[in-house]
């Protein structure tokens, strides 16, 4: 007689594994073509805000008087090379013979002026041409904080809306209209954070695979579990990071901080499974794999992108291993090496010690509630004068987030600590670990002359804040058509301020030329002067 297996007994391991994969996969939006489309139509915006009349004003504005000549000096030789006194004047006036014979010792890595080169390669020595680079990586941080949105809410809608609150901020349109390098820099972090998204989704799916197979094949045991090697988007991640802190050194708190952030979901991704041990398994399995993805990665992008010091001879310190001879240590590294870890060490030194008074310097904190924003240029002009046509205008280019959004930051950074530490909402902690990347470690260095606009990097984190608690005003899909309608017309409604508020203050961005009490008005407080 051949026995028969009564039905909820068969199904019990299709059960497990559905209730393994409902733990570990979320469902991605259905709507794919808006999931892009919708993303992109943001970034329209934000190209509009950070393009038109890019080229004004037609000077050389606050730190690109570093940041442009090094960056061409860069392109044309390999290395930074120092210029002449009078170099703004003369490249202004289309002379660019402005480079003496000597390099130029200089205090951030290469990346961020790489970029900026290119802009001059293919537009040209002028404020246009190095200032392009820094604009487009503004317009794709934009698009990629709206997928990253879509990906972390599992909304298009709060994905689009976090970034076109980036794409209306003031500070990352200033940030993305000047040839800075840290707009450049926050474009990078919030690539490496939105590569880690994307690798966290793909594993837990092959976690819940893993879970699958091994429950159909009849085996309930839990085991150790996999060890999934091949992980191109935390590798990504990694390179994302080397080039962050080949850009600017404030990138190696986010290879800290998301290597943390990145090995804490590995441990949940186990635990959802059902593994035995999580967190030892995460840690002496996964760690090193990490370890190798991401710091390694990273590190080895960093030292590639100083090629075209190594590869020059006349670059500042690249002879210093040749006039100083190696300790029993130093013998195991070639000169190039050496000379470079001497060069890392001024440059050390340099940041370690940098603590000049600023008329604009500020303290972390006050960056949050915009305490301290800094004015990148400022013209005033009488009756007659530069077009204007009342009896005193206006021109400035003033770093300045857009209030309502910083501020509602401030309460949405509560609340998403509340929801992680209270609710174990993850979505919450992978924002905060954004923000304790970008602005903790400044809190570390109250005593160096710091300044507001290093905050550039911090916005992509608080607009995704905000949309959080926005997503928690609307409600969830299940809620009554009241509360959905109640929180929507909430929700709306700020949206529509900040968006209203950032058009506003807009001139004093981009420097349009405006009457004087069009200007002071602006002028909330007296510190903004």
């Amino acid at each position: 007689m051949t026995q028969t297996v009564d039905a909820p007994e068969a199904s019990m391991p299709a059960r497990a594994a559905g209730a393994i994969r409902a733990r570990l996969v979320r469902p991605m939006p259905a709507d794919r073509v808006w999931g892009w489309l919708g993303p992109l139509l943001v970034g329209v915006v934000a190209a509009v805000l950070r393009l038109v009349d890019l080229g004004r004003p037609n000077k050389i504005i606050f730190d690109e008087t570093y940041y442009a000549k090094d960056a061409y000096s860069q392109l044309l030789f390999g290395y930074s090379r120092k210029f002449t006194e009078d170099a703004n004047e003369r490249i202004l006036s289309g002379d660019l013979d402005v480079f003496l014979n000597e390099p130029s010792f200089v205090v951030h890595p290469p990346v961020g002026k790489f970029l900026i080169g290119q802009g001059i390669r293919v537009f040209g020595m002028d404020p246009f041409g190095w200032r392009i680079a820094v604009a487009l990586c503004g317009v794709a941080t934009v698009i990629m904080v709206a997928r990253i949105g879509r990906r972390l809410f599992r909304s298009t809608l709060l994905g689009c809306v976090a970034g076109l609150l980036l794409a209306v901020d003031g500070l990352s349109i200033v940030m993305s209209r000047t040839a800075v390098l840290d707009g450049i820099l926050a474009m990078f972090i919030v690539a490496a954070f939105g590569c880690l998204l994307v690798d966290r989704d793909q594993m837990r799916a092959k976690y819940a695979d893993w879970a699958e197979s091994r429950l159909a094949r009849g085996l309930t045991a839990p085991g150790d579990g996999p060890l999934f090697w091949w992980r191109p988007w935390r590798l990504a991640a990694g390179v994302m990071l080397g080039l962050a802190c080949g850009t600017k050194w404030s990138g190696l708190y986010a290879v800290a901080v998301f290597g943390l952030m990145t090995v804490l979901w590995e441990i949940g991704a186990r635990r959802a499974a059902g593994l035995r041990s999580p967190v030892l398994n995460s840690l002496l399995r996964d760690g090193p794999v990490a370890f190798l993805s991401m710091v390694v990665t990273a590190a080895f992008v960093y030292v590639v992108s100083w090629w075209g010091w190594i590869f020059s001879s006349n670059g500042w310190s690249r002879q210093w291993a040749t006039d100083n001879a190696p300790s029993a240590f130093g013998t195991l590294f070639p000169s190039w090496a050496r000379s470079l870890w001497h060069y890392h060490a001024e440059m050390w030194r340099f940041h370690r010690d940098l603590n000049t008074p600023h008329d604009y310097q500020s303290k972390p904190w006050e960056w949050l509630y915009l305490g301290r924003p800094v004015s990148f240029d400022y013209e005033g002009y009488d009756l007659g004068q530069a077009g204007c046509k009342v009896e005193r205008c206006s021109q400035a280019v003033l770093a300045l987030g857009t209030p309502p959004l910083w501020w509602g930051a401030c309460a949405a950074l509560l609340v998403c600590l509340w929801w992680w530490f209270f609710r174990r909402d993850w979505r919450a902690g992978a924002i905060l670990a954004g923000f304790i990347a970008t602005w903790v470690p400044w809190l570390f260095f109250t005593d160096r002359t710091i300044f507001y606009f290093y905050a550039v990097a911090i916005v992509p984190f608080l607009v995704l804040a905000v949309t959080f608690a926005l997503g928690l005003i609307i409600g969830p899909p299940d809620a009554s058509p009241r509360r959905r309608a109640v929180g929507v017309a909430i929700a709306g409604g700020y949206i529509l301020i900040v968006v209203a508020v950032a058009a506003w203050f807009y001139p004093i961005h981009v420097d349009q030329l405006i009457s004087y009490d069009a200007w002071r008005s602006r002028m909330w407080f007296s510190s903004w002067i």
